[in-house]
């Protein structure tokens, strides 16, 4: 999947914007719009914490360093046990996993106090009153749906993608 960035300059265009990839057949669940606090949103599907927030990739970060750093201990502790200890595997695989669910916890609870990085880039036009609309789309369909959304705002153009979206948010 991949992650399309439009900048529309009303809610009126982004409704029409919606309707139309909703024919195209995106899920509601794929698309989100990011608005200035207090524009009038109606029914359009506004984005959640994990695609404001750096949530999801702080989390990744954390579970990849703190799987690591606990495999590493595993190992320490397997090579160097403590006096009257016989440690095998398993100790590895504990270390690691623990590691893994306490640097995702803590690299999470920092992670959704940060703005996304994506979206900082469109901060200013967001401020401005222009809507930023996420578009989560198969890679084969990329341009499909830029046409589409070239079809109801001509002057729109993908301001930015990201190459690859998590599968759990």
């Amino acid at each position: 999947m991949r992650r399309l960035y439009f900048l529309i300059p009303d809610v009126k265009s982004a409704e029409e914007i919606v309707k139309g990839l909703l024919l195209a057949r995106v899920e509601a669940r794929h698309i989100y719009i990011v608005a200035k606090e207090g524009t009038p949103m109606g029914d359009l599907p506004e984005a959640g914490l994990a695609q404001r927030s750096d949530f999801i990739p702080s989390l990744e970060r954390g579970i990849a360093v703190g799987g690591a750093t606990g495999a590493l201990a595993g190992i320490a502790a397997v090579t160097f046990p403590p006096a009257g200890v016989v440690l095998g595997g398993g100790a590895i695989l504990a270390t690691a996993l623990a590691g893994a669910g306490i640097g995702g916890w803590a690299a999470s609870m920092i992670g959704v106090d940060a703005p996304n990085s994506q979206i900082e880039q469109f901060e200013e036009a967001i401020q401005r009153g222009d809507l930023l609309m996420m578009v989560d789309v198969p890679k084969n369909r990329v341009d499909e749906i830029d046409e589409l959304v070239k079809k109801y705002y001509p002057e729109a153009e993908i301001s930015g993608t990201e190459p690859t979206i998590p599968a759990f948010p």
